[in-house]
């Protein structure tokens, strides 16, 4: 789909598979860095059209969007924790996420269906890979991953504490992580009168 601000890129096969491979390897060790608590929320944020090269919302790929949510819900679920996958601002930064999740977690769902060029390559693809999608208008995740600077903390808990990782990089695209802690209330650093 073309619109005359944006621009579908089509990744050659060999580059797609290096990015899985990369992309795996970043969830993976991003998860054992953040250690989420069984059945915790996840958010990730990604910019096909950083990873690329490119500007964010303007030249993304839905094959890449594709590649990626299938390595991402893929290790999402080998560690027991739901995740979701935050749309772009054209769809308020809304996030897609398994429906019963939604219910558990008494998310307030909103009535969006997410396409490259309104929500981004990655949400789309994400959406389609899931069993029962639903989009969501905010979580307070775990823990969250950044793959091209997509602003993802809005939908993290107090206290996002960052992840310093090995992979700084996806592509082109810059990586940000965190954690949460719950905050620290007194302690140490507290001053009392």
């Amino acid at each position: 789909m073309t619109t005359p601000d944006y621009l579908e890129q089509e990744p050659a096969p060999e580059q797609l598979q290096k990015l899985h491979d990369e992309a795996a390897e970043l969830f993976y060790d991003f998860l054992l860095a953040a250690a989420p608590p069984k059945d915790g929320l996840m958010v990730i944020g990604c910019s096909t059209s950083e990873i690329l090269g490119g500007h964010i919302g303007k030249n993304g790929s839905r094959r890449l969007g594709e590649v990626l949510a299938e390595a991402a819900l893929a290790e999402a679920e080998s560690y027991g924790l739901t995740a979701a996958a935050q749309c772009c601002e054209h769809l308020n930064r809304a996030l897609v996420i398994e429906k019963a999740a939604a219910l558990r977690h008494r998310l307030n769902i909103v009535s969006a269906v997410p396409k490259p060029t309104a929500g981004g390559s990655f949400a789309a693809a994400f959406y389609q890979q899931l069993k029962e999608p639903v989009l969501v208008e905010t979580i307070q995740a775990d823990c969250g991953l950044d793959i091209g600077q997509t602003l993802i903390g809005m939908h993290l808990r107090r206290v996002a504490v960052p992840l310093r990782l090995t992979q700084k990089n996806l592509g082109q695209a810059i990586i940000t992580a965190a954690t949460c802690r719950p905050p620290l209330i007194g302690g140490q650093r507290a001053e009392y009168k």
